[in-house]
């Protein structure tokens, strides 16, 4: 009965909290706390991480971020099936990191209710994500790559390479 009634509070305060307290500007004290507050969620934060304000990660466990690594204005992270982030990594205004999809069930099946599918991501250190990309569960992109804005990424990224398009395919490798 309690657990009915509470965790739904729960769920929304916790909500209501991220939403303010990534609203806050980019200034470092504020990037330590939003550090902070997901480290208390699980997850495992490197140092100097600047969080843009607008920035959206749920539910924060299962979340390793290295060290110096820009989430810019707008960006989503799902972090229920496991995202990795490399140090140095950038990623672009409005950007998708995706580690949860919903399951599509064969027909006659409904999709409302018919759960998710769960894959960890892996990005790799030095890696540019550009404005606009969304990458998708299960995917692992390699150190030093670069994604092209508005990419949609539905398969693994060599290192050093840079993709873009939809769905994204190699473009040329980093010289």
């Amino acid at each position: 009965m309690y657990v009915k009634f509470f965790r739904p509070m729960l769920v929304v305060w916790y909500e209501a909290i991220q939403q303010i307290l990534f609203l806050l500007p980019r200034f470092r004290v504020l990037g330590w706390i939003k550090a902070s507050f997901l480290r208390l969620n699980g997850a495992v934060i490197g140092r100097r991480c600047v969080f843009y304000p607008g920035v959206w990660i749920a539910p924060g466990r299962n979340l390793v971020v290295g060290d110096d690594v820009d989430f810019a204005l707008g960006v989503l992270v799902t972090t229920a099936g496991g995202v990795t982030i490399g140090s140095r990594t950038l990623i672009g205004y409005g950007s998708r990191i995706l580690s949860t999809n919903h399951v599509i069930p064969p027909r006659p099946g409904r999709v409302f209710g018919s759960g998710h599918e769960k894959a960890p991501v892996v990005i790799g250190s030095d890696v540019w994500i550009g404005a606009g990309c969304t990458i998708l569960p299960g995917v692992t992109i390699g150190e030093g790559a670069v994604i092209a804005s508005g990419a949609v990424v539905s398969r693994d990224v060599d290192a050093f390479s840079i993709v873009g398009g939809v769905p994204a395919r190699l473009l040329k490798d980093r010289s």
